[in-house]
């Protein structure tokens, strides 16, 4: 009844009957996993081969929509079990995932290089002038025929035979490195045992609690520290203790780089096998194959960009570097008892708290109480309701996949069901870190013609209420709720007839600016006086409280930007190889790292062996996109803040205009129909405190 229940998509139009396609992956057994993906991979080979064999002249519906049609089965199962695979996870899934790549690499490629299915494809795009398609369909045939010519339809029979070769080596590599980042990050842990209790002395209740309530569940006294990101940033914002802090940011700053999970070889070999690929598809490098396909068009675009947002920031990023190092010269330099005197990158989260409680009396303890998790959670959907006019209601009859899982339908003012969504909020040890957006369904138009609403799923690493406190969010945490809740408003307000062109199915370098653009309310008055109250006294947030946020992180913007730009600086190097990289990897991301980077190299630790964004994730050669997204939203939201923050006009076209088209249209002409001119850098170089000329 399960099997049934996940591959049933006759009844998909009732979202109570379709939900029942999430379903947890304890009660479902690996045997019904793998009957269930390699049946419905049997299935859609059939219908690719129908579309391919037919004997009819191609139309745009008996060739591209059946296309994208195709395989509806399969992508639901896939989509369950790879979303699962992320969030709920266990070895026999790990296995069973390491086993499934493989046939559906296979049959993708399989698809791209069908000579009959490409001609029929080809036949219809070189008389794209003469069907009178709408803008959505125009871009469905360009995005198919892409498709093809950049996945190896037009290579020579050998050719083929090579790229199926390395896109399935790449594919199982890409699977073992991120199973090798989630074991190294929940291999090790630091235990600080009873006896030891100075060593936490000095910290927030909360933090030494939570460190407590980890060591109980493993069934150990003391306080325990993992590589999770709710009890290793916490630790290293807080502990006074330098030896240990040294041990576990080397831990976490090396996770998969030598040892049992050793990503290193992996690291080289998917950047070589990338190479490889764009090579034999005719592109220079990685980065040329992938930016063809983004906003930013080519890799002098993106390294234009990365340098003029270092140059720009990187004096006033030493500023802010020196400072926080002079904060920590008097405790250095007074006889620690841990470790050197020398300032080194453990120190970093200690003094700038420090630093930051000095100068604007601002601290994660004055902030928390004010961002209960269930408050925040109100003042987002208050959010949505305000702009779009969402509303959210709790729907506990929802199978879910872990007890901790919530879901909510989301209807429009009209009362229309938009989407279902469920937020996932605390860590566990099957759950990968980070914080995601992903989707169990798209939006789109079935063969009957019924609009299907799409599942939404929000994946957070939030630390747990204990017996004593709530669940409360640093700032940061709260951000990332909103910025992920960006993407969600995206997928949930989608609209459209096909399924590879709704909601977040736009390029990589646009798909962060729903996200990105949502942060900007974080510190706005008048959106925090809506729903920011101390969990204790009832008491709104202070208006000086958050200026003084507002304050601090302008100050420390321009630090953070330029080590986002390192990142991308890392992402770009990776990806714009000629020959396969002969240096170690920790002495490759050195090197491209550098120019923004302002503690020195450590030779213990590396983490490109351990970034998923770019090696196992969607983001190889797309990283920059975060702060291309930054361009964006600081350019969008200047116009909301022009209008006013809660302006209907505003969101509405930013609705109509961004969030519902997907990527039914090229994305720099969406954003100029909202926006009215290309982005313009100024705005955010201003909100970094920038002069911008």
């Amino acid at each position: 009844s399960i099997c049934f229940s996940v591959l049933s998509r006759r009844r998909r139009h009732s979202p109570m009957s379709s939900v029942a396609c999430r379903t947890s992956a304890a009660r479902v057994s690996m045997s019904v996993w793998s009957d269930c993906s390699f049946l419905r991979i049997a299935r859609q080979r059939a219908q690719i081969d129908s579309i391919a064999n037919s004997e009819a002249e191609p139309t745009f519906d008996n060739t591209v929509v059946a296309l994208d049609l195709a395989g509806e089965l399969l992508t639901c199962v896939s989509n369950i079990f790879f979303n699962l695979n992320e969030c709920e996870t266990s070895e026999p899934m790990q296995e069973l995932a390491q086993e499934i790549q493989p046939a559906l690499t296979e049959l993708s490629n399989d698809i791209t290089l069908n000579e009959k299915l490409f001609a029929r494809v080809k036949q219809l795009y070189d008389r794209r002038g003469e069907l009178s398609l709408a803008t959505d369909q125009a871009t469905l045939l360009e995005k198919y025929y892409k498709m093809f010519t950049r996945n190896g339809a037009n290579l020579s029979p050998a050719d083929k035979e090579s790229y199926r070769a390395l896109t399935t080596e790449l594919a199982d590599l890409k699977l073992s490195f991120s199973k090798n980042a989630l074991d190294a990050t929940n291999g090790w842990s630091l235990l600080i045992p009873e006896e030891d209790s100075s060593r936490v002395e000095g910290m927030p209740g909360y933090v030494v609690e939570a460190m407590a309530e980890e060591a109980r569940a493993s069934g150990q006294k003391g306080w325990k520290v993992t590589l999770q990101a709710p009890s290793f940033r916490p630790f290293m914002t807080y502990c006074r203790d330098r030896e240990l802090k040294h041990q576990v940011w080397e831990h976490y700053n090396s996770r998969a780089f030598g040892g049992e999970y050793d990503n290193s070889m992996a690291v080289k070999r998917i950047a070589e096998l990338r190479m490889l690929i764009a090579n034999l598809l005719g592109y220079k490098t990685y980065a040329d194959y992938v930016l063809e396909e983004r906003m930013a068009g080519n890799v002098e675009a993106v390294k234009g960009l990365l340098g003029q947002l270092l140059a720009d920031t990187r004096a006033q990023a030493q500023k802010d570097f020196d400072t926080i190092k002079a904060c920590a010269a008097s405790d250095l330099h007074a006889g620690n008892p841990f470790v050197s005197s020398e300032f080194a990158p453990w120190d970093w989260a200690y003094y700038e708290e420090r630093y930051r409680m000095e100068r604007y009396n601002l601290s994660e303890e004055l902030t928390k109480p004010y961002l209960r998790l269930e408050n925040v959670q109100n003042g987002v959907f208050l959010l949505a309701e305000k702009l779009y006019g969402l509303t959210f209601a709790e729907n506990r009859h929802i199978p879910v996949y872990h007890k901790d899982v919530k879901t909510y339908e989301v209807h429009d003012q009209s009362g229309k069901l938009m989407a279902i969504l469920y937020l996932d909020f605390f860590p566990r040890q099957g759950k990968r870190s980070g914080a995601w957006m992903t989707s169990f369904r798209e939006t789109y138009v079935d063969r009957q013609g019924r609009e299907v609403r799409p599942l939404v799923s929000l994946c957070c690493n939030f630390t747990k209420p204990t017996a004593s406190s709530p669940s409360l969010l640093t700032f940061d945490e709260y951000t990332t709720l909103l910025h992920e809740f960006g993407h969600a408003l995206h997928g949930m307000l989608a609209e459209g007839r096909y399924p590879s062109l709704t909601g977040t199915s736009v390029y990589r370098d646009f798909v962060e600016l729903p996200s990105q653009v949502m942060e900007n309310w974080a510190t706005e008055k008048e959106f925090l006086d809506l729903w920011a109250v101390h969990y204790q006294t009832g008491e709104k947030m202070p208006a000086e409280l958050i200026d003084r946020i507002v304050a601090a992180r302008n100050y420390m913007a321009p630090y953070q930007n330029v080590r986002q730009v390192s990142l991308g600086l890392n992402d770009m190097a990776w990806h714009t190889i000629v020959a396969p990289v002969a240096a170690a990897v920790e002495q490759f991301e050195w090197q491209a790292m550098a120019p923004a980077t302002f503690f020195p190299q450590n030779p213990h630790t590396c983490m490109s062996t351990a970034f998923s964004h770019i090696f196992s994730g969607g983001y190889a050669a797309g990283y920059y996109g975060y702060k291309w997204a930054e361009v964006l939203d600081a350019d969008a939201f200047s116009l909301f803040r022009e209008k006013g923050i809660f302006n209907r006009e505003t969101s509405g076209s930013f609705r109509r205009n961004v969030l519902a088209p997907g990527g039914s249209e090229n994305p720099m002409t969406l954003y100029i129909r909202f926006r009215g001119h290309k982005p313009d850098i100024r705005p955010l170089l201003e909100r970094m405190g920038i002069d911008a000329k």
